[in-house]
């Protein structure tokens, strides 16, 4: 699936469902074949029943004259049976391919904008959208995607056999059938407005509720709990009354289908009945039988059903439209990453930037006219004043962020990073570990700990590596967190290492420990590039640069 910024054209709701109907089209077009055969099915067993009607009413035969017919309409019962299942199964696996197919195409997405865009956003609204707004696209594919279909073609097929019976009856039924999609259209066109509010609501809902969990501590220890209890009740009201609006429109749609839909079934009734009672002799009336005006009668509802079952999944169209809407924006947003130009084997250089400037969106540039070079072995340290651009300029090294003007040139080399704010998963200290080295055994496991000042701590724990961790790392502190996302790049073989401040947070001894082995990882041909307001890692780096108000000057170390 494309709608990515490799398009040249922007990626709608509307062109991002019918994107992904075409990848499950078989499927759809089954259902939709399954629905239209049993629809076939129906008007066959109701023309069975009129005409058996009149045989034994009417001319006076027994039913034993009827075994083979009554053996036929037992045998299209069970058949429709199986083609609403038919329906069923086909739409709903269609569904469930199309909403794997857009996750996985989501994450790909997040992963191609990269960290310095997901900072950006509300991790809580985020997982709304990729839980609940995807599963939101299941009935529009399951049910109104096949029911669009059947209802183009199986109302014009009854329309036939009603209009070979009576044509004064189709003309009923096709006059009052233009009204029923009018009026859905102009009900639909606010149900869509409001499910785009209410996806939107319950957004800011999970992002809302997300937020004040997370800042619980901070909001104790100020006082604000009330304040922020009351906060997440507005907006759990608000998503309550976008919901019962939507509802009651929803409602609506249905009760204006039910009212047309009547009315002309009701018209009909009233002129088969007369018809037989020998009150209107114009046009086929005076000829009406028994067969034919019971069968006319019985397959006028069945005209509408269609109809009738397409404004009942109505609200799965307007529920997908507002979900791809906030879908379709993430597809849309242009990637923040960076694929460098490569160099050559035989140059030493590892990066070259050549006159970069870097900038976060549309804001002021970070950096400008950034030109040097870095090479194979290199032991670097980034200093300057907090926001004058290191922490974006390992972003830039990483591939998380491109730059806005400049050229880029890189060797395909794999990178460890560890960041400011270290990632730690709920889950074990182990299963954490492996994220770096999946295959690392434990004594490896061990000896990275030991190596980040850990290893005494997860031996007096009782269940040592397997010990858990909760979210963001609860369960640690501040410094041992960050101890334990160092032993995870110690575990990781990758020649190229950035660090974000990587002796934040730690005492002095286990400061000592991290520049010892951040001398080991040089010594054996890493090249470290570390942002740092520490001298003592200073003081291990071979080379300097300095970051001052967009600009980058190397100094002496």
């Amino acid at each position: 699936m494309s709608g990515t910024n490799g398009d040249a054209v922007e990626l709608t709701p509307r062109r991002l469902l019918e994107r992904l109907a075409r990848e499950q089209k078989p499927r759809l077009m089954g259902a939709a074949a399954c629905g239209v055969l049993a629809g076939i099915c129906t008007m066959g067993l109701l023309l069975g029943v009129a005409w058996l009607a009149e045989q034994m009413l009417v001319q006076g035969q027994p039913p034993g004259m009827f075994v083979g017919l009554f053996a036929g309409l037992f045998v299209l019962v069970a058949l429709r049976g199986l083609l609403q299942w038919g329906q069923e199964a086909l739409g709903f696996e269609a569904a469930l391919r199309l909403r794997q197919r857009l996750r996985h195409t989501l994450l790909e997405k997040l992963a191609a904008l990269g960290p310095a865009w997901l900072t950006r956003q509300q991790s809580g609204a985020l997982a709304t959208q990729l839980v609940e707004h995807v599963d939101a696209l299941e009935g529009y594919f399951a049910r109104f995607h096949p029911q669009l279909r059947i209802v183009v073609i199986l109302p014009l097929l009854i329309a036939l056999v009603v209009g070979y019976l009576d044509y004064v009856v189709v003309i009923f039924l096709l006059l009052s059938a233009p009204l029923i999609p009018l009026f859905m259209a102009l009900v639909g066109m606010g149900a869509e407005r409001m499910n785009r509010e209410q996806f939107g609501a319950v957004s800011r809902l999970s992002a809302h509720f997300v937020d004040r969990v997370r800042g619980m501590a901070t909001l104790q220890l100020f006082g604000r709990t009330a304040t922020a209890r009351r906060d997440v009740w507005y907006a759990t009201d608000e998503y309550r009354r976008l919901s019962m609006k939507t509802l009651r429109l929803a409602f609506l749609s249905s009760a204006v289908l039910e009212f047309f839909a009547s009315v002309a079934i009701a018209v009909v009734a009233m002129y088969v009945g007369f018809g037989l009672l020998g009150y209107l002799d114009f046009g086929p009336a005076a000829s009406l039988s028994l067969f034919s005006g019971l069968a006319v009668l019985l397959l006028a509802p069945e005209f509408f059903q269609p109809l009738r079952t397409l404004s009942q999944h109505y609200h799965d169209r307007a529920a997908a439209l507002g979900a791809a809407e906030s879908l379709a924006f993430i597809l849309n947003e242009r990637s923040a990453r960076h694929e460098a130009l490569a160099l050559p084997e035989s140059d030493r250089a590892l990066f070259e930037l050549d006159r970069i400037s870097l900038a976060h969106g549309q804001g002021a540039p970070v950096l400008e006219g950034v030109t040097l070079s870095l090479e194979r072995g290199d032991i670097v340290a980034l200093t300057g004043a907090s926001g004058s651009g290191k922490s974006s300029f390992l972003a830039l090294l990483a591939g998380f962020m491109a730059p806005q003007a400049g050229e880029l040139r890189r060797r395909p080399e794999a990178i460890a990073w560890l960041d400011q704010t270290p990632c730690l998963l709920q889950g074990s200290l182990a299963e954490n570990l492996r994220l770096a080295a999946p295959e690392a055994d434990d004594r490896a496991l061990l000896a990275a700990l030991d190596q980040a000042g850990l290893g005494e701590l997860v031996a007096a724990l009782p269940q040592g590596l397997e010990t858990p961790l909760g979210e963001r790392g609860v369960g640690l502190s501040g410094g041992q967190a960050q101890r334990l996302a160092l032993a995870r790049v110690y575990l990781s073989p990758a020649p190229l290492v950035l660090l974000d401040e990587p002796t934040s947070s730690l005492d002095a001894a286990t400061e000592a420990l991290v520049i010892k082995a951040l001398k080991a990882w040089a010594e054996a041909g890493r090249t470290l590039v570390i942002a740092t307001h520490h001298p003592q890692v200073m003081a291990i780096a071979g080379r300097q640069l300095c970051f001052n108000g967009g600009r980058v000057q190397e100094v002496s170390p």
